[in-house]
């Protein structure tokens, strides 16, 4: 594992439309699910009983996230989108909407994945999918002022976002000074 000399996370931003987004798919789930369990005795047989395995299952971490979202933390409703796709694959006609399903799945969690960018004497790569790296000759400058990171590069590309936490005035100056002299080398 590379180590970098300087790894700059950016604040978090609203994850409100990805919570959304999941937890209606969450819900078009349930209520498809729920309507496919015969309301006879038949419910402990086979796949009706799989079914409500899974129902139950998202209905339980679908109630968890929301507790976790209460106190103040970061919901990943992928368990659930997850066990979604199970169940969608087992209703008729359900391939295309288990596959969905899944990939809402993966792709929350790079969604939400903290931003970061990290600086070391090579360049600076960004955590993202794929990773971007940058070598320094294509920066023109960057500076941490302020609790905010503006990346100028020589394609007239700008990025300038507020950091999670403020860098003290000592730190702001060495990471400043380590990038001048990257830039100027």
């Amino acid at each position: 594992m590379k180590v970098y000399d300087y790894i700059i996370v950016f604040k978090k931003p609203s994850f409100r439309l990805v919570d959304i987004i999941s937890q209606l798919m969450l819900l078009l789930a349930v209520l498809v699910f729920a309507s496919s369990i015969p309301a006879t005795k038949a419910v402990l047989q086979g796949g009706s009983l799989v079914l409500v395995v899974i129902l139950t299952g998202i209905i339980g971490w679908w109630v968890y996230c929301i507790f976790q979202q209460k106190k103040g933390n970061t919901p990943f409703f992928r368990l659930a989108l997850l066990l979604a796709a199970v169940g969608w694959y087992f209703q008729t006609k359900g391939n295309y909407i288990a596959l969905i399903y899944f990939l809402a799945a993966v792709l929350e969690k790079q969604a939400k994945f903290p931003q970061e960018v990290a600086f070391d004497d090579e360049g600076v790569v960004m955590n993202s999918l794929p990773k971007k790296y940058y070598d320094w000759t294509d920066i023109t400058n960057v500076i941490l002022k302020d609790g905010i990171l503006t990346i100028d590069f020589r394609n007239n590309k700008l990025i300038q976002k507020e950091i999670e936490t403020p860098a003290t005035v000592k730190l702001e100056q060495e990471f400043n000074e380590f990038c001048r002299v990257r830039l100027n080398a």
